[in-house]
């Protein structure tokens, strides 16, 4: 019995600093949502389909949902609840799974991806300055103005979609009375391949970070199903 209990206290100490770095991992997904929303939150008003949903948005529920998974590993762990431990493996397989998919959706459909997105923030160029709108047109004239871009694809996109001959004065390089109506004053660069490029260009430490997680939680999975077996086997020795 008492090799039992050396391997228990192994298996919980491991466990627990695997918690701990997943906890902490956690809070850097948190911490890198809330530097989205300080510095690039109004991005997320540009989709009329889904206006809440942002990268930040993302990082932060994700990182709020791996702190409380690795508080409740940590917690099982010291305890030695088997429900807790159960808990803590089922709910992780499915933050595993669903991981798994839509990095497997995400990568097949992507293509796809890129094309409805395009699409839905053309769309959106249409409420731009209009009322109850606020959040939207001060998000364009923050991407046009930072990224140097004119419409999602093309400055062409402004016409078609406001019926228009004039495009926002974010899109003009300098401003002046008639910017807004001479195309030789507008930037040319479409937004969302600068948007994309920038994204890209950010995507590998973020990558290599996402991996390490991925990583973690593999081991957690492992040490929580090794932990709750070994404690199950010390409560039947005593009865």
């Amino acid at each position: 019995m008492s090799m039992t209990r050396g391997c228990l206290l192994c298996i919980k100490i491991t466990m627990f600093i695997f918690n701990l770095i997943f906890w902490l991992g956690g809070c850097g997904i948190l911490g890198v949502g809330v530097w989205l929303a300080v510095t690039q939150g109004k991005f997320a008003t540009l989709s009329i389909s889904f206006p809440s949903l942002s990268a930040a948005s993302l990082f932060m529920v994700t990182g709020s949902v791996i702190m409380v998974v690795g508080f409740i590993g940590c917690l099982g762990a010291v305890t030695e609840h088997r429900c807790l431990l159960l808990t803590f493996f089922v709910v992780l397989l499915i933050i595993f799974l669903l991981e798994i998919i839509s990095m497997v959706l995400f990568f097949t459909y992507n293509d796809n991806f890129h094309r409805y997105a395009q699409e839905d923030l053309k769309n959106g160029l249409s409420l731009y300055q209009t009322e109850g709108n606020l959040g939207l047109t001060n998000a364009w004239d923050i991407v046009q103005t930072e990224f140097r871009c004119c419409g999602v694809k093309n400055y062409t996109d402004w016409l078609e979609m406001r019926n228009s001959s004039l495009v926002p004065h974010s899109c003009c390089m300098e401003h002046s009375a008639s910017c807004q109506s001479n195309p030789s004053t507008w930037w040319k660069d479409p937004c969302y391949e600068k948007v994309k490029r920038w994204v890209g260009s950010n995507i590998s430490s973020v990558g290599i970070f996402g991996i390490c997680i991925l990583i973690v939680q593999v081991f957690g999975l492992i040490f929580s199903m090794l932990m709750y077996c070994q404690v199950l086997k010390a409560e039947k020795y005593y009865e």
